[in-house]
């Protein structure tokens, strides 16, 4: 597993400072810089959480991510011995007292703007970011400096406004600071930057009137109608970019290569199971309820042979199709509605009544996964908090609600645990987030299916869930609407995509980040201790980066990952 050089683990942690965390929070501030432990543990990373820079040490560190910590004298002295000694800083946008002793000068605060960053896994793509802190290199310093990447401001080509990173060589080790805090940055791509309290701004083509009075989560969206949009052969307007994704990617990509330049090995488990790069979803919600559009589905789907997810709207199916969802091997969902003008509410005994219906209505004990009706939202965390109370681990809800806004509207097509507001400490709620990139297709008023293959494209490109929504009325009606469905299932086939329920993500993902990676032994193997038992596993791979050779008896996994070439080992968990 290991290649020449990297003669062991490397010890990675993060600094957080909680009792700084908690002054933020009695002051009505977010900390979302602590997501950097979402982000770590979503891309299979084993690491240490630091409370405050008093227990940061060579000893117990080789690289330390300065998330939250005081911008203080003694905090940057203590940050330059750690480098200074062999140890390797990311800073995510704060600590401005090092920044003259860095051999740069703070410059303007930027609001949104687009980032570039060569040779890694966003080249090509301008990374949108909501604010950003640059410093610039002074020219009188005598350190060695270099910065890598640039911000524009505005748009992509806009006003040069300094490098994205500035690297420090500081004695043995070095100091990477970051101009974008790039946690904070995949939380308000994710979920937005303030609760949804009023509707969002309508796309100026008129492809997308979000602004019909119903909250939903698009309202929240944060990205641009005009910069981050493409259209298709048809004309068809799609977010096209998994900016969140790709964020999170460059964050890893650079964390990978100063491990690598330590000669140390720094592991990583997998997305997904061995054999597998991308996984399909399809969901399916219940509206209109009619029986015979539930029987049109159930048939073409038993003729393209996969399992989906069908979330059920009260007053729902009769009770023989329950059952017959079930024994195809389907997932049995809930479809929470809050329509005012269907006379529902947002209100979590609401909530907790149309749950309780479903779990009799269906004989069901437990219910792992939900969409609300319309995508509808409102505020921050209310659902969330709903969820975990009901006892369901994954939410569908983020989605298109519009022809015009279909695609990466929310940056990401990959699972991720959100984070609370301030008044709940900025918690990871225990629930994960899964949107989907359009709704039907080929109906005439909605999106068409000229997007299949860009949508597909953008998922595969970081290995997320091509995760389509079809209702059962719809497919029951339409002949457009059951090719489109056709086309979707053939184009993720040919492509490799298994189709898996989110109940299954969901298990996946959760039991996954059970594991924690503990050691190299002799061969370079790499040992591999599960913390928890949340269902079953089985087969993992472990990746590092490394030589891409396989061995002599044709064994080893070879790969890129985050963006660089990567040997792999298969582990058997338990």
């Amino acid at each position: 597993m290991s290649t020449a050089g990297e003669s062991r683990l490397a010890r990675l942690s993060v600094l957080f400072d909680t009792l700084l965390a908690r002054r933020q929070h009695a002051a009505g501030i977010n900390t979302f810089q602590i997501y950097v432990n979402e982000i770590l543990a979503h891309a299979g990373f084993s690491f240490d959480r630091r409370t405050s820079i008093k227990h940061v040490s060579l000893d117990t560190a080789d690289i330390l991510i300065v998330a939250l910590a005081e911008d203080d004298q003694t905090t940057s002295e203590s940050l330059w011995q750690f480098a200074e000694q062999g140890g390797v800083v990311i800073i995510l946008a704060g600590s401005g007292s090092l920044a003259q002793r860095a051999g740069c000068a703070i410059s303007t605060a930027l609001t949104a703007g687009y980032a570039t960053l060569p040779a890694s896994p966003a080249e090509g793509t301008p990374l949108r970011f909501l604010s950003a802190m640059p410093w610039n290199i002074t020219e009188s310093t005598s350190l060695s400096v270099e910065g890598i990447g640039k911000l524009e401001a505005g748009r992509p080509g806009g006003e040069l406004m300094g490098p994205l990173i500035v690297r420090t060589s500081v004695g043995t080790g070095v100091i990477e600071r970051w101009a974008v805090d790039v946690a904070s940055t995949v939380v308000a791509l994710q979920q937005g930057v303030e609760p949804v309290r009023r509707d969002g701004q309508p796309a100026p083509d008129g492809s997308a009137q979000i602004n019909e009075g119903i909250l939903k989560a698009d309202d929240g969206f944060t990205l641009d109608w005009t910069l981050d949009r493409r259209t298709t052969s048809t004309g068809q307007p799609y977010f096209a970019y998994p900016y969140a994704d790709l964020w999170r990617e460059v964050l890893i990509n650079r964390l990978l290569l100063l491990a690598r330049e330590r000669g140390l090995a720094l592991p990583f488990v997998d997305y997904w199971p061995p054999g597998v790069q991308s996984v399909a979803l399809i969901s399916h919600d219940s509206d209109l309820n009619n029986n015979d559009s539930a029987l049109t589905t159930l048939r073409l789907e038993q003729e393209h042979a996969i399992h989906s997810t069908w979330c059920i709207l009260e007053p729902g199916y009769a009770p023989e199709v329950y059952q017959q969802i079930k024994a195809q091997g389907h997932e049995l969902a809930f479809h929470y509605n809050s329509v005012e003008h269907e006379q529902y509410r947002w209100d979590a005994s609401e909530f907790t009544r149309q749950f309780e219906w479903l779990k009799a209505a269906a004989q069901l004990e437990t219910v792992a996964s939900n969409k609300n009706h319309y995508t509808r939202f409102e505020g921050w965390g209310d659902l969330f908090v709903w969820l975990e109370t009901a006892g369901i681990e994954l939410d569908q809800t983020r989605g298109p609600s519009k022809r015009g806004n279909v695609g990466l509207l929310f940056g990401t097509c990959h699972p991720f645990f959100p984070i609370a507001w301030h008044d709940e400490d900025n918690r990871l709620y225990d629930v994960l987030e899964l949107g989907f990139l359009t709704q039907d297709m080929d109906l005439g008023n909605w999106a068409d299916s000229s997007a299949i293959a860009p949508f597909i494209d953008a998922v595969q490109r970081v290995r997320g869930v091509a995760h389509f929504l079809f209702h059962p009325i719809h497919l029951h009606q339409q002949e457009a609407v059951r090719k489109a469905f056709a086309a979707v299932i053939s184009e993720l086939r040919q492509r490799g995509f298994p189709f898996w329920t989110s109940r299954q993500i969901n298990d996946w993902e959760r039991a996954r980040r059970t594991l924690r990676v503990e050691g190299i032994d002799g061969q370079g193997r790499c040992q591999v201790r599960r913390t928890s038992g949340h269902g079953p596993l089985g087969q993992v791979v472990v990746w590092a980066p490394g030589a891409t050779e396989a061995d002599e008896a044709g064994n080893a996994l070879v790969g890129e990952r985050f963006g660089l070439p990567c040997r792999g080992q298969i582990v058997e968990v338990m």
